[in-house]
């Protein structure tokens, strides 16, 4: 049977301060009542929302402009987490909103806890995610987890825009390979050129030679015959 609850603040897809909605019993007892966001709508707490009305309004506006205020520091923000992964990408284990938020607290240095996390579900794949964080009920700033097996894999997964895993490992493994047989190959065409270019140029020095040889044996005949008289 629902629950009926009276919100204190402003409840995503549930309704504002001040409106009497009914609820699953357990999403009353196990978020809206302790986190403070509604009352159980009995008569006498009506009468007291009623009576604190305005002092809760009040303090409302307050809380939301100071959310305002520190939204600029988180906005877009992008956190690094480490984890370790398969070599196609699935997590051992799983980031949830207490990790994300202890991520996102350190590098934009505001106290941002895991109820301020709008996460579904844990993720447990490498890669960048889109996640919502509720300052207060009426400032939400998006932020972006990189979530990678080391800090070099972050960096490459920020500029590619996507996450490393095997497939991407492979093509950059035979691309090196590709570029390295590309290399062995010029080189060995290169050497291929020189070693013609040597025996183009020996046929023309053993012929020069033979020619001097010839030339020198003839001379030598043409000194060896003496003129006979007549």
């Amino acid at each position: 049977m629902p629950t009926q609850v009276i919100l204190l603040e402003r409840v995503e897809k549930l309704g504002h301060m001040g409106d009497v909605v009914a609820v699953k019993p357990g999403y009353a007892r196990n978020y809206l009542l302790p986190q403070k966001k509604a009352l159980r709508a009995t008569k006498d707490n009506i009468a007291y929302f009623e009576t604190q009305k305005k002092h809760l309004q009040a303090e409302n506006d307050k809380r939301r402009k100071e959310s305002e205020g520190l939204s600029k520091k988180v906005d877009g923000v992008r956190a690094v987490i480490i984890r370790q992964a398969s070599e196609g990408g699935q997590l051992y284990g799983s980031v949830a909103a207490r990790d994300i938020a202890e991520a996102v607290s350190a590098v934009s240095g505001l106290a941002v806890t895991r109820q301020m996390v709008e996460l579904n579900t844990n993720f447990k794949m490498l890669g960048l995610f889109p996640v919502t964080v509720a300052l207060h009920p009426e400032v939400k700033v998006v932020v972006t987890i990189n979530i990678a097996r080391s800090m070099e894999e972050a960096e490459v997964q920020a500029k590619t825009g996507r996450a490393l895993i095997a497939e991407d490992r492979r093509a950059e493994e035979e691309r090196e390979r590709a570029e390295a047989a590309a290399l062995e190959a010029a080189a060995f065409e290169a050497a291929q050129a020189e070693r013609l270019s040597d025996d183009d140029a020996r046929p023309s020095e053993e012929s020069d030679s033979a020619e001097a040889a010839e030339k020198s044996k003839k001379s030598k005949k043409s000194k060896g015959k003496q003129p006979q008289d007549e």
